[in-house]
């Protein structure tokens, strides 16, 4: 066997214990001691109790004794994402992230989206854009259907002048995830360059990969108004009437529509349709972990404060 071979193969099998390792130091924090239980225990009492101090101290005496055990970095991770402390719960995460298996790779890879993202936020607020940019990309390469994230990237590079790299952003995130905020934000761009064409294909476009969203048929024929195309925004329209008869939007557009047309009559009737069934011109969402609705899209839900689970409710 040659040199380069032998090395090959001391490294291949070099690789395969380090990962042999890695498996057996995972499994070794799965059982805890009854001193780290113990430690574990108070930790979780002292935050119910308020003392986050002394919280994140026990947090840090189990890491002492069982260097990389989740369950104490997660708490610490908690702590600090309740004292918006976003530069040490990145620290943490990336700590995690390294000891976690497989199965949990998915919730970590939100977190270590939602830290970046608050990174993003708070560089904003010190009014660089620039940083926020750096971060929220990288939010969005570590979920990449991280909606908050793709949005605020976008209006990143708008606060730097760089209109094209804002839509870019804007443009690969749809094609993912066809969300009306970043609809909303490419509609706006397209129509500042007058191109009426291509705001009705982005929603023809998203509406082709989920035919089944009201939210998306709807803006499609709001475009449709907006841009005078009456007809077009009449059958469109009611054809979302017919699959839901009780959309406040559907009837609120048809009414401007037959207004426009001078059909007062019919427009009159529509409007009341749409006042009786609620308010009219803002789509509701709803929460995906806990059901609460809102009046619009948030970055987070306001009633259990989890981040990117607010969809379009369907009527």
């Amino acid at each position: 066997m040659s040199l380069l071979a032998s090395l090959r193969t001391l490294a291949s099998l070099g690789a395969d214990l380090g990962r042999h390792l890695a498996r057996r130091g995972r499994a070794a924090v799965v059982a805890d001691d009854p001193r780290t239980a113990d430690l574990l225990a108070r930790a979780r009492e002292a935050r119910g109790a308020g003392g986050r101090e002394e919280a994140a101290t026990l947090y840090r005496q189990v890491l002492d004794l069982r260097r990389g055990h989740p369950g104490a970095l997660r708490g610490l991770r908690e702590l600090a994402v309740e004292g918006e402390e976003w530069t040490e719960a990145l620290e943490v995460q990336q700590r995690l992230a390294g000891v976690v298996g497989a199965g949990e790779r998915g919730e970590e890879a939100h977190w270590l989206a939602v830290i970046l993202y608050e990174l993003g936020r708070a560089a904003l607020a010190r009014g660089n854009p620039g940083d926020a940019v750096a971060h929220f990309r990288s939010a969005v390469r570590a979920v990449r259907d991280f909606v908050p994230a793709a949005v605020a990237l976008g209006d990143a590079h708008e606060a730097l002048g760089e209109h094209r790299e804002a839509v870019r952003a804007w443009e690969r995130a749809a094609e993912g995830t066809p969300a009306l905020p970043l609809l909303a934000r490419l509609e706006r761009s397209y129509r500042r360059g007058g191109r009426p064409s291509q705001m009705i294909a982005l929603y023809r476009d998203a509406l082709a990969r989920v035919p089944d969203d009201p939210a998306l048929a709807v803006a499609l024929g709001r475009v449709y108004f907006e841009l005078e195309m009456l007809d077009d925004a009449a059958d469109q329209l009611e054809k979302v009437e017919v699959r839901a008869p009780d959309l406040p939007a559907v009837h609120a557009y048809l009414g401007a529509v037959f207004e426009r047309r001078g059909d007062t009559r019919a427009a009159f009737e529509e409007y009341r349709r749409a006042l009786a069934l609620g308010h009219a011109f803002e789509w509701p969402h709803r929460c995906e972990a806990c059901g609460a609705v809102g009046s619009t899209w948030r970055d987070r839900c306001e009633q259990c404060r989890r981040w990117n689970t607010l969809r379009p409710a369907r009527g």
